[in-house]
């Protein structure tokens, strides 16, 4: 069967081809995939650039990767999975759990890999997006939803010589299977969650690992362990338990990463509370007093993602792992000079240090041109990051995020998911009932939302408790800190089933539904 697609020379189609177009088929792209096909909406495709689903979870494979959550929590509300292997699943397990859900829910057909989205461009005339490809095809639909998320293009070091390094590089997010690290020299730049997993994960097989620290994370006890046969096979039988100990661990991680974080000005005693416990685990794990000082953040709980770990800690106890606090001053052909002036040899050289998240062309990472030719970048540039319940923005009709700013809680990813992509089908199911072409958010509707946000933001731990030493990619250049919404679960759960339709216009080529 044809692609139905054009391309940049064909005539300029006046009706969409597709009633939707999802761009990203990470989970955020399988939960819209699944939202759509409930509402009876068949006509949409899923364009991936990668040549499978998966995201975040086939992109990052490297030593130890596993979800930093606990996996009953890290899961479809509607689909729970009763084979996880361990209360902290590995990433395999969720790669596998992607392709589960989108081959059970009828999702995968719709995808269409190795189409990478250069420009999405609103057309005014006809009320659709017109989305150009990387190949020189061109997508249209009514309906765009972007779903890339947030942690896509690895953010390599600005350090001196890092590209005349002789040995091997590599970032963490791009991990190269067909390298044999055992018994190398190593070094690992930066300590945030990828090394947490990373290092304990690597140490006992590497002859040599040197940490290099610029700030120091906290970590809580990982309550993790292996599942039985016997409760998984309850699970199974009995769904109903399952459930409930989802209810309790989403409880548990919407206090811990949410109540404390959010609430901190209401609820300073919790941060405390939490910050103590971490503080035990790091005295209980770390022999020198030394280490421990420079293990100990000097930011409060909150203000860059914490971790859960019961081994990365006590990893620099071993002869072979030195933690270096010392700047790094440059990379040389054979390894890395701190700013005392020592050079340490390595054999391999591992950048775990993060994605490029609130940068231009990467949040999301293909250019949006909505009305009036106003590039998505430069609204948030002009105006700061902003949307409508996370979700939409004035002046991008037929536009739905699932990751906008202030869309996550930073509990659950797929509890957003669920409610970001219901949102989105509100809006969309309210326009085909109305016989609307278009739908966009009331730009007074979102500046309401927007001063919301911001009040709520001084109650939070970003304003709050001396994040400015976090050195945290929640932050964007105007200070903000729009990757978190300041609530709990449960209010963006009822948000997404709540909010008036009237905030938004709907209109047919111009007139008003």
């Amino acid at each position: 069967m044809a692609e139905p697609a054009t391309t940049i020379q064909t005539e300029r189609r006046t009706a969409p081809e597709y009633e939707a177009i999802v761009v990203g088929a990470g989970f955020s792209g399988i939960g819209a995939g699944i939202r759509l096909r409930d509402a009876g909406i068949d006509n949409f495709v899923i364009l991936e650039q990668a040549d499978d689903l998966g995201g975040t979870w086939r992109d990052n494979t490297y030593p130890g990767i596993a979800v930093d959550i606990t996996s009953f929590t890290y899961s479809f509300s509607f689909e729970p999975n009763p084979d996880w292997s361990r209360v902290f699943a590995p990433g395999r397990e969720l790669q596998a759990y992607a392709h589960h859900c989108a081959e059970k829910y009828g999702v995968k057909p719709h995808m269409r890999f190795g189409v990478e989205v250069r420009r999405a461009e609103f057309d005014e005339r006809y009320d659709l997006w017109r989305l150009y490809a990387a190949d020189g095809r061109v997508w249209t639909a009514r309906f765009l939803i972007g779903a890339t998320g947030g942690l896509i293009h690895p953010k390599m070091p600005d350090i001196p010589g890092l590209e005349n390094f002789g040995g091997k590089l590599m970032h963490s997010a791009r991990w190269d299977h067909s390298y044999d690290w055992s018994g190398q020299r190593v070094a690992v730049i930066g300590t945030g969650a990828t090394a947490v997993q990373l290092v304990p994960a690597m140490a006992p097989r590497v002859k040599q690992m040197h940490v290099f620290q610029r700030t120091p994370i906290w970590i809580l006890p990982k309550p993790d362990a292996e599942i039985p046969a016997t409760v998984r096979r309850l699970f199974r039988q009995l769904p109903l338990t399952q459930k409930s100990v989802r209810q309790a661990t989403s409880l548990l991680t919407e206090i811990i990463m949410v109540f404390g974080i959010v609430y901190n000005r209401q609820l300073p005693f919790l941060i405390r509370a939490i910050e103590q416990l971490c503080l035990n685990h790091l005295e209980s794990q770390v022999d020198d007093p030394e280490l421990r000082r420079k293990l100990t953040p000097q930011y409060g709980f909150g203000c860059k993602r914490p971790s859960f770990s019961s081994e990365y800690w006590k990893t620099f106890n071993r002869d072979n792992v030195e933690l270096v606090t010392e700047p790094i001053q440059r990379v040389t052909k054979t390894g890395v000079t701190t700013a005392d002036g020592r050079h340490r040899r390595v054999d391999l050289l591992i950048c775990a240090t993060g994605f490029k998240v609130f940068e231009p062309g990467n949040f999301p990472p293909f250019e949006v041109i909505g009305r009036q030719g106003q590039g998505l970048a430069e609204f948030w540039e002009q105006n700061r990051y902003q949307a409508y319940e996370g979700a939409t923005v004035p002046g991008f009709p037929n536009l739905f995020l699932v990751l906008g700013p202030y869309a996550t809680t930073g509990a659950s990813w797929f509890s957003m998911v669920e409610a970001q992509t219901y949102h989105a089908l509100r809006c969309i199911q309210a326009a085909r009932r109305r016989g609307a072409t278009r739908v966009e958010v009331r730009k007074e509707a979102n500046d309401r939302y927007f001063q919301r946000i911001l009040k709520r933001q001084k109650n939070t731990v970003f304003f709050n408790n001396n994040c400015g030493a976090a050195n945290s990619y929640y932050f964007d250049s105007h200070g903000d800190a729009p990757f978190l919404r300041p609530s709990s679960g449960a209010e963006m759960w009822l948000h997404s089933r709540a909010f008036p339709l009237r905030h938004y216009r709907f209109s047919s080529t111009g007139a008003t539904a």
